[in-house]
């Protein structure tokens, strides 16, 4: 691993340990990783109940604003959280306390508090500490991070990063490659957050201890019990979100770097969409919802995303994150509200990909938007080809050229809205297909022409196996500024270096750049859009 250097948001006290109880197969772990010598694949010991509690999966920060945020951490046993925080990283003055809640068995023993109060614009350092409840002065050693707040001035640059796909395809944790590389990387490019944009566990890929790879060499796994089968129980599920917090890169990310985290298929099963009955002979669990509801919850639990703790069924995935006068995310669900997979060829489709009630939401609070910049986080391509199967098509696109139909005729109507409403400084960011791409769709080369042109950057997988590009579909005009991929299908990330991509805007220009990237290789692809404008021509 690369030095950490000392930027505004180096973080004191990373050197936490693997957790108790979670397993390393092989030989020696590298030194990110300092597993301890359990065997590959064993069970979590009970949890301590007497003893000073440890907050050994480290922090995370979300839902950041001008003025609060949300910090997350989990124990090892049953704890009281409360949260300090400072504009020292010293926590020499200006500290304050901020009480949260009782930690235990109903949420994983997770738990998040918000800050409050804050000023904006700022960097904030804070630190967590768990107490027994029995008594506070039983205090476990404090967690540390840090976050931005978001500015008020126009004039502040704004830069993040986005990726999904995470532990897929049975490509997990290598101790051998030093786990996942790439999100030190990332850490070290300093960004204001992180989107996460969907599949951010595979709830339905388990990890072996080993995977024999086509040149005869053999890629080594860090495993766990609740990875050696598919999720269908919630400590299953709950599992799932353990093993990546395993990886000291992304702990030590998570720390620095808030998280704006939205979902896919693959945090519950491949492909799925709601009232679907399995025909798949590993669940037991045949009905997806009930999977979706487990797999809901604790996704609720170990992001912080207070809105959908302890599976609360009002809670919902979509939403908006403003940050700042520049800038506001727009962050979809794909999966929850969409219509069965299908050929795609209906020539009315009142569900489409997103549900009635979130289409009508996004084309509303795009209207509102005054940010200069109006991001859309879709957690499916728009104008990629994604199969499902022989004959069904998993995202919006279904390979006809022709006129809108299907889950498009929903996409179609938004495209028009952003048009006769002339929002401007929109773009759509997304991941899934496991490859890296700059699409740009344009009504002259489209079947359907009554919209604005506008970009779609395609980025991913963060760490999963890597595919060739999907094919096009010609209904919204798009064409490839760029593209790179995997040659073959599965490649693994030893061999198809993980992508991600940044964008960065401007705070005296409004100019946006979008910049595509990969692990070790630097900046691939650099476009650079102009504010105000209804379109955005290549």
């Amino acid at each position: 691993m690369a030095p950490t250097p000392h930027t505004r948001r180096s973080v004191l006290g990373s050197s936490l340990a693997v957790p108790v109880g979670l397993a390393l197969s092989g030989a020696l772990a590298a030194p990110a990783l300092a597993a301890p010598p359990f065997a590959a694949a064993r069970k979590a010991p009970a949890l301590a109940l007497s003893g000073r509690p440890r907050a050994s999966w480290g922090a995370q920060s979300g839902e950041i604003t001008a003025h609060s945020a949300t910090v997350w951490t989990r124990s090892d046993r049953p704890a009281r959280m409360y949260v300090e925080t400072s504009p020292s990283e010293s926590f020499r003055y200006g500290v304050r306390r901020h009480d949260g809640p009782l930690l235990g068995p109903g949420t994983d023993f997770t738990g998040t508090t918000t800050v409050r109060d804050l000023p904006p614009g700022r960097q904030i350092h804070y630190r967590v500490v768990l107490t027994d409840p029995a008594d506070p002065r039983r205090t476990g050693e404090p967690v540390q991070g840090t976050f931005r707040t978001t500015p008020v001035s126009r004039r502040a640059d704004v830069r993040f990063l986005w990726s999904g796909d995470l532990a897929g395809q049975g490509w997990g944790i290598n101790p051998d490659l030093g786990g996942y590389r790439v999100f030190e990387e990332m850490r070290l490019l300093d960004p204001d957050f992180f989107l996460f944009s969907g599949d951010t566990i595979y709830a339905d890929g388990p990890i072996q201890a080993s995977v024999a790879r086509p040149d005869g060499s053999v890629w080594r796994n860090v495993t766990t019990e609740e990875k050696s089968k598919v999720a269908e129980t919630l400590a299953e599920f709950r599992g799932n979100f353990r093993y990546n917090l395993l990886d000291r890169n992304l702990r030590d990310f998570n720390a620095q770097v808030p998280v704006l985290a939205q979902w896919d298929d693959h945090e519950v099963r491949n492909n799925w969409y709601p009232g679907q009955i399995l025909d798949d002979p590993r669940y037991a669990v045949k009905d997806v919802d009930t999977l979706a509801a487990r797999a809901r919850q604790a996704f609720g639990e170990y992001f912080p995303v207070t809105d959908l703790r302890g599976g609360r069924a009002e809670g919902r995935m979509y939403r908006v994150m403003r940050y700042g006068p520049l800038l506001d995310v727009f962050v979809l669900d794909m999966r929850t509200y969409r219509d069965a997979n299908s050929p795609g060829t209906r020539t009315e489709d009142p569900i489409g990909i997103l549900g009635a009630e979130q289409a009508a939401w996004l084309g509303r609070e795009l209207s509102r938007s005054r940010a200069t910049w109006k991001v859309i986080a879709a957690d499916m391509p728009l104008g990629i080809v994604v199969p499902d199967g022989a004959a069904n098509f998993e995202a919006v696109a279904q390979g006809d050229p022709g006129a809108p139909l299907g889950r498009e005729l929903q996409i179609a109507g938004l495209l028009r809205h952003i048009k006769h409403q002339r929002i401007t400084g929109t773009l759509w960011l997304t991941a899934d297909v496991h490859y890296t791409a700059a699409n740009h769709y344009a009504p002259e080369r489209a079947a359907f022409t009554d919209f604005a042109p506008f970009w779609e950057f395609v980025s991913g997988p963060v760490g999963a196996g890597g595919f060739p590009a999907g094919r096009l579909d010609e209904t919204f005009g798009p064409r490839t500024a760029y593209v790179q991929s995997a040659p073959v299908a599965n490649m693994s990330p030893a061999e198809n270096p993980p992508y991600f991509g940044e964008v960065s805007i401007d705070g005296d220009s409004g100019e946006l750049t979008v910049r595509l990237r990969r692990q070790g290789g630097g900046v691939l692809f650099t476009k650079t859009l102009q504010p105000g404008r209804v379109g955005q021509h290549t």
